[in-house]
């Protein structure tokens, strides 16, 4: 019956079988069949590797069949093997095959090898849930999918495709072996969520940083890796690198890692840890000062707003920048400004040591700087100072703090500081020349800022040369950065001579009456500036 239908007949004879190829058939399908005694022999193989097959033939009377060989043809689709219900090993490597077609009826698959076709999209695979080893090396396929039901696959092969980010692994919970060689990943996800993992391969591919690999940390199987051929591997810290990464692994690029490299990799471990910590740590420090400093300026706006409201109300105010009378364009040129609360968030380096912190206040050292923000951060001059510490300290700065807050710790501040030389105010509501004559309490200072922002008194014309008479036997070289010069003092002399009396005594303690030491100074200041318009 059969050579009634057979137009052409090629017979291949091999060790122990002999097959039957038929172009032709009544189905319209060629047709492959072997005798009974073949048969008999060999129920559950036929290999028909290398016969330059366009097709998969029909194989008649092989419903046993187990194992099924295309190896290097020129198969294009895949047909005729829904019929075969117990195939456990389908190899059809090396073809022209583009879709994953014609396989979903055949559940029993347990291999299943397409390696060098030409698939561009795992598909197809919904029925193979029995799938152990799934081969697909040196394709065309993009990206990872459609795999999450094969959770008894241990062995996936995707090696020389074009997948740039490895993902949508989820599901593949028995999976041991993981072949990435020769892609172009530059990202890898979800590796951790692989509870079996033994074996990944990534060599050949564009990981340029261990960032790229966080997940692997996280793996508790891994025990061999290789990322060799990547730009990573080219750092002189790379195999250090790689075992930190992963601690357990035993083989990294096909080579045995020793006890002292994974010794090493521990301890840099360990350090890397500290690292994070403390970075962890600064940063939660930084946000807390940018707070503080934050809040002890909201703060220092409600209590300046309460100061000028009588002002509002008709009290007599101080002469406004605008209304004073001009004052020399050298009096602001070259001001040493204080760094404004965002640049304050930046400074200070290794140095930087926070004294006193809350919602509110800081008191942080930064070197020879002891930087106060905040009226509470008054409390760190009264901490107990080690000898060496404070004889370091040669500038403070106060912001937001009034300053009449401050008057009372001066004379401290020079028992305690002995090698102070300069102080610095931004925002501390200095308004009035009786609250500048307090500073002669420090005793000797070589340099002082009061900042304009803040403190009205730098819009008093008069208020440089108040200071120069004041302060200038005491060692004063310089006022907002610029130099105190004999001439300075000469002037200075002349102007306040006549209240020298006024104002070593009248300094704004609380025991004294201010309202009439403040009008006892403003009505001289008129005066003494009436003349010298006149002159």
């Amino acid at each position: 019956m059969k050579n009634a239908f057979l137009n052409k007949c090629v017979f291949v004879t091999g060790p122990g079988d002999a097959i039957t190829l038929s172009e032709n058939s009544p189905s319209g399908f060629p047709i492959a069949f072997r005798s009974c005694d073949d048969c008999a022999l060999s129920p559950e193989r036929i290999d028909l590797d290398r016969r330059c097959l366009e097709e998969c033939h029909l194989l008649e009377g092989m419903g046993r069949l187990r194992l099924l060989n295309f190896q290097h043809n020129l198969i294009t689709h895949i047909h005729n093997l829904s019929h075969l219900r117990h195939l456990a090993f389908l190899d059809l490597y090396d073809n022209h095959i583009s879709q994953m077609s014609g396989i979903s009826a055949l559940a029993s698959l347990r291999v299943l090898m397409l390696g060098k076709n030409r698939i561009q999209r795992t598909c197809s695979l919904d029925n193979l849930t029995k799938l152990d080893i799934l081969d697909l090396h040196g394709n065309q396929i993009s990206q990872i999918g459609n795999l999450s039901h094969l959770s008894e696959l241990r062995v996936l092969n995707l090696a020389g495709n074009c997948i740039s980010r490895v993902d949508n692994l989820q599901g593949l919970d028995s999976l041991t072996e993981l072949n990435l060689r020769r892609n172009c990943i530059s990202t890898v996800t979800e590796v951790d969520q692989l509870p079996c993992l033994q074996r990944l391969f990534l060599s050949c591919n564009s990981i340029t940083s261990f960032d790229e690999l966080a997940c692997l940390g996280e793996s508790c199987s891994l025990y061999e890796l290789t990322l060799d051929g990547n730009p990573v591997a080219l750092e002189t810290w790379y195999k250090q690198a790689a075992l930190r990464c992963v601690l357990q692994l035993r083989q990294l690029d096909m080579k045995r890692v020793t006890e002292e490299e994974r010794r090493m990799a521990c301890v840099m471990a360990r350090k890397e840890d500290e690292k994070k910590r403390e970075s962890h740590k600064q940063a939660m420090h930084k946000e807390k000062r940018r707070l503080a400093i934050r809040n002890a300026a909201l703060q220092w706006e409600g209590v300046r707003a309460c100061l000028e409201h009588p002002a509002q109300n008709g009290a007599k105010e101080e002469v406004s920048p605008e209304a004073s009378p001009a004052h020399s364009p050298a009096q602001t040129n070259g001001l040493a400004l204080e760094p404004s609360p965002d640049e304050l968030l930046e400074a200070g380096g290794a140095s930087l040591q926070s004294l006193s912190l809350s919602d509110s206040h800081l008191a942080e050292l930064d070197g020879e700087t002891l930087r106060l923000f905040g009226l509470g951060a008054l409390e760190a001059l009264e901490r107990g100072w080690g000898v060496q510490t404070a004889g370091a300290v040669t500038v403070i700065a106060f912001r937001y703090i009034h300053f009449d807050a401050i008057v009372p710790t001066l004379p401290r501040i020079r028992v305690k500081f002995p090698n102070l030389s300069h102080l610095i105010f931004l925002e501390t509501n200095v308004s009035r020349l009786p609250q500048l004559a307090a500073l002669a309490q420090v005793r000797r200072l070589d340099q002082l800022t009061i900042h304009p922002e803040g403190n009205p008194v730098v819009s008093l014309s008069l208020w440089r040369s108040f200071l120069i008479y004041r302060l200038h036997h005491f060692n004063l070289h310089k006022i907002n950065n610029l130099e105190v010069t004999m001439n300075d003092v000469i002037s200075a002399e002349r102007l306040f001579g006549t209240l020298g009396h006024i104002a070593a005594t009248e300094t704004p303690q609380l025991h004294i009456d201010k309202r009439t030491v403040n009008n006892t100074i403003e009505n001289k200041n008129r005066k003494i500036y009436v003349q010298c318009v006149q002159m």
